[in-house]
């Protein structure tokens, strides 16, 4: 005899129960929630919120000198950043590059380019050193910043940076940032009704281009003429 009958039973008593039980978690779970899981401890907290930002908030105390800096640089960092921060191979340049932003391949470092100091700290102290992060302490991050500020000659060799004088700190192109606006400035040129006709009363040609040698004669390699 089959049994089939029997295995509808079963779900549809599952199927009532289920709602009911759930019902019962709802309610006694705190508003908003489902009743899973439990609230994160405060060290648990900690740890995850490691994140710092441009204003100083969420730095841990604790300092560090240049000179210590460069003793954990040349251990931690020299094998891929260079005993100067300069870069060996590929591996990112972090220092030098000034006056560098204007030209066709501009050099990108801490120096040069990076707007916040938080930053510097904020992604040695979550992703350095490669292979092994978060394996470095407060004070030994803060020695690391400080030897990148004197890489770059934004402070001294006897400078100590600590989470009292961070905020201090202003990079050099820190005022060529500023906040994104494209939502008030692009935004409603982009979303305009476009022009289809007589959209300018005359039209000026202002400049020339000249291509040279791209025109093969006689299927030869070289090319003759040009387009102007």
């Amino acid at each position: 005899m089959s049994r089939f009958p029997d295995v509808l039973k079963a779900l549809a008593a599952a199927t009532l129960i289920a709602p009911a039980a759930f019902a019962q978690d709802a309610a006694e779970a705190p508003e908003g929630g489902f009743g899973l899981g439990r609230e994160a401890t405060t060290e648990e907290v900690a740890m995850w919120d490691i994140d710092i930002r441009p204003d100083g908030k969420g730095l841990p105390v604790g300092s560090g000198s240049v000179e210590l800096g460069e003793e954990i640089w040349s251990y931690n960092c020299a094998h891929c950043h260079g005993d100067f921060a300069e870069g060996i191979d590929r591996w990112p340049v972090l220092a030098g590059g000034e006056g560098t932003l204007s030209d066709d391949r501009p050099v990108k470092t801490i120096g040069s380019y990076w707007p916040y100091l938080s930053t510097v700290y904020d992604y040695v102290y979550r992703a350095m050193p490669f292979g092994y992060s978060q394996s470095l302490s407060p004070d030994d991050v803060y020695a690391i910043t400080a030897y990148l500020l004197y890489s770059n000659y934004i402070v001294e060799d006897d400078f100590v940076l600590s989470n009292e004088n961070f905020s201090e700190i202003a990079m050099p192109n820190e005022e060529n940032f500023f906040m994104d606006d494209r939502a008030e400035t692009e935004l409603p040129q982009f979303t305009a009704e476009p022009c289809m006709t007589d959209c300018k009363e005359q039209v000026e040609i202002t400049a020339h281009a000249t291509v040279l040698d791209v025109t093969p004669e006689d299927g030869g390699e070289g090319g003759g003429g040009g387009i102007d």
